[in-house]
């Protein structure tokens, strides 16, 4: 049977095809990413009346209890819902050099006590591999490695023994026949990643995807590689830090936007326990300085928000923020000028988040104008404050959600007062060993700072 080719112009951020070039793409809005491919023609089947799908009753759809691994590494079981989901696709990103293959290298040698791990790497050699093995002092009979581009021979070595999980090192760098166009294109990455998924799915064998990201911090390649998989997580962190973040965005099997924190060390990924002491270690009682606390997945952390606000020197004030929403800061910044009679105008603003977290729920607005307030001031809070809340453009407190939560680990790491939305002190239930204040606009905090 001959197949029919056709030549179009797909987008690498998206996969919208188009029949010819186009500069900015409709679909996502990204410029200069269409590139000429080959696909084969769209064929048509017939479906067999003995092959006809029957749909099942949902009450008769019986519930099976999820099998899970434990990787040996607490914080990514964490990320993970509470450890490796037989059958599940993995998806793992991040800059390179951040410690992906290190991450699956490490959780390989806990792995490999329920079985054969096998290590598929399209991008460095096995003596590369095993240098790094050493490094970690990983050195382990039942972890295979193969050296390995094409997708059909990586399946048909991976459906000759029983192995309890496959790691692929990259999805952007394999590639199936089936797809004539070149690796790392939107049609070979969609390829591939499909047939990587119905392999764990017909196996029940763990499959870990670890793919590129592009230069926004967005994992490269289509959006609907992300749409296959099962779970989803981004390796987060500075080269200027030691310490990592792997976070959850998507998962089946547990809960969206858990992280895990971890430190680069000399022997491999450390695992981090408590992030909260971690990110308190250097925490100085200065102006413009402000503890906070943030849901992350399930649990509090309490991290240090500084603010440093000075007067410009240009005709343009700078304002530079770090690990926090630059709109939503910006809105802030002119609710303080308006509500607050802060004349913030001529002043060049700097926010940073320390240990390279990023924060994006509204619960943090309090918190970010308490540090403002406290440079702009000059003057530090006591010790042992902790605040957190939502602005509203009035300049009124609102209530925000797991207010108990973050409470309950304050206190465990130490924290003597905090400041919350005075909804948030009525609908308490408990008693926590802090005194607690409410306010219900940002003028009763101005007032609280100042004294």
């Amino acid at each position: 049977m001959k197949i029919k080719l056709k030549r179009v112009f797909q987008c690498q951020n998206c996969g919208y095809a188009s029949p010819k070039w186009i500069g900015k793409c409709p679909d996502c809005g990204a410029w200069n990413s269409f590139i000429e491919e080959v696909v084969e023609e769209e064929k048509k089947h017939t479906l067999n009346t003995m092959d006809k799908p029957q749909p099942l009753s949902l009450s008769s759809v019986e519930l099976s209890v999820t099998d899970r691994i434990s990787t040996g590494i607490g914080e990514l079981d964490r990320v993970l819902g509470g450890g490796i989901v037989k059958g599940s696709l993995i998806l793992i990103g991040g800059d390179p050099g951040i410690g992906k293959s290190t991450l699956l290298l490490q959780a390989s040698s806990s792995i490999a006590k329920f079985g054969k791990v096998l290590y598929v790497s399209a991008e460095e050699s096995l003596s590369q591999i095993k240098l790094r093995a050493e490094r970690l002092k990983i050195n382990l009979p039942d972890i295979f490695l193969l050296s390995e581009t094409s997708v059909e021979r990586i399946i048909e070595c991976a459906r000759q023994d029983d192995f309890a999980a496959i790691i692929i090192d990259s999805i952007q760098t394999v590639y199936t026949e089936d797809a004539v166009s070149a690796p790392g294109s939107v049609s070979q990455i969609r390829e591939s990643a499909t047939k990587f998924m119905h392999l764990a799915k017909t196996t029940a064998v763990p499959v870990f995807l670890i793919g590129h990201v592009t230069k926004e911090g967005a994992i490269a390649g289509p959006r609907v590689l992300e749409h296959l998989v099962d779970t989803v997580l981004y390796f987060e962190g500075d080269r200027g830090y030691a310490y990592r973040i792997l976070r959850s965005v998507k998962n089946r099997f547990g809960p969206a936007n858990e992280i895990g924190v971890f430190e680069m060390t000399g022997m491999g990924l450390e695992e981090v326990t408590n992030p909260s002491l971690l990110f308190l270690s250097e925490h100085a009682n200065s102006s413009g300085s402000v503890v906070t606390a943030t849901i992350e997945g399930t649990r509090a952390i309490l991290t240090e928000i500084q603010a440093l606000v000075t007067p410009s020197n240009f005709g343009m004030p700078r304002r530079n923020f770090i690990g926090v929403d630059y709109q939503r800061v910006n809105l802030l910044v002119a609710v303080l000028e308006k509500r607050g009679r802060l004349n913030l105008q001529g002043a060049d603003i700097f926010i940073n988040v320390v240990g390279g977290l990023k924060i994006t729920e509204p619960a943090q607005d309090l918190a970010v104008v308490s540090a403002i307030v406290s440079s702009f001031r000059d003057t530090p809070l006591p010790e042992g404050v902790v605040v957190f809340g939502e602005i509203g453009l009035s300049g009124e407190v609102r209530a925000i959600s797991q207010t108990e939560i973050r409470l309950r680990e304050a206190s465990r790491i130490g924290m003597k007062v905090a400041i919350i939305p005075k909804s948030n002190m009525e609908r308490l239930k408990d008693t926590f060993r802090l005194r607690i204040k409410g306010v219900r606009s940002i003028n009763e905090l101005i007032e609280i700072i100042s004294s």
